[in-house]
C-alpha cells in the first residue's frame, strides 16, 4: 500500500498544483490570541510562495457618543468624537502593521481591511462580500458565563457565517 505524505499547506507538493489559491480571511485584534491564530494559518493553511495570499481584517468598534451617568444623557462634543476616531485608526494602523509584518516574514502577500461597526456582524459580511473560501478567527476561551453576558464574536461567526471556519485555540500555558 502506497503511502503519501503532504506537509501543511503543500499541496504543490503532493502534485495538486492546478488546485486555485484559497481565499482566507484572517480577523485580528490586539489580543495575543488573534496573532497566534494569523500565524497559525499562515503556517499550516496558507503556507508562503505564489499562491499564498491572505485577507487580514480588522474591525473598529463603534463609539458611543453618549453616556448615560445617573442623571440625564451626556453627549461627547465634536472634538471628543474627532480624537476618538483618530485613535481608534491609529491603533487599527497599528494592529495591521503588526499583522503585515508577520505575513511579510513568512513570505505570503497580504491584504488588510479596517472595518467599522459590530465586529461579529462586520466580519462575517466582510467574509461573504469577498467571497472568502476560509475564515480563520481566534478563541480566548471564554467561560459560559461571560460568553452568555458579553457574547463571542467567534460563536457568533461559527453561526451565521457563509462560509467554513477555522477557530484557532492557542495553546493551554505549561506549568
Amino acid at each position: 500500500m502506497a503511502e503519501s505524505t503532504v506537509s501543511p499547506g503543500g499541496a504543490a507538493e503532493a502534485g495538486l498544483s492546478s488546485k486555485k489559491a484559497m481565499k482566507v480571511m484572517v480577523a485580528v485584534d490586539d489580543s495575543e490570541e488573534s496573532f497566534y491564530a494569523l500565524n497559525w494559518a499562515l503556517d499550516y493553511v496558507i503556507g508562503g510562495g505564489d499562491n499564498g495570499m491572505v485577507t487580514v481584517v480588522n474591525v473598529q468598534h463603534p463609539f458611543q457618543h453618549y453616556i448615560y451617568p445617573a442623571g440625564p444623557a451626556v453627549y461627547a462634543t465634536s472634538s471628543v468624537l474627532e480624537s476618538v476616531r483618530k485613535a481608534q485608526e491609529q491603533n487599527s494602523a497599528a494592529i495591521l502593521a503588526s499583522a503585515l509584518q508577520i505575513c511579510q516574514a513568512k513570505m505570503v502577500r497580504a491584504e488588510t481591511l479596517i472595518l467599522n461597526g459590530d465586529p461579529k456582524e462586520m466580519i462575517c459580511e466582510a467574509a461573504d462580500q469577498m467571497r472568502a473560501d476560509l475564515l480563520v478567527m481566534s478563541s480566548r476561551g471564554l467561560g459560559a458565563i461571560k460568553r452568555a453576558f458579553l457574547g463571542s464574536v467567534s460563536d457568533y461567526c461559527v453561526h451565521h457565517a457563509t462560509c467554513p471556519i477555522l477557530i484557532v485555540k492557542p495553546p493551554k500555558e505549561r506549568k
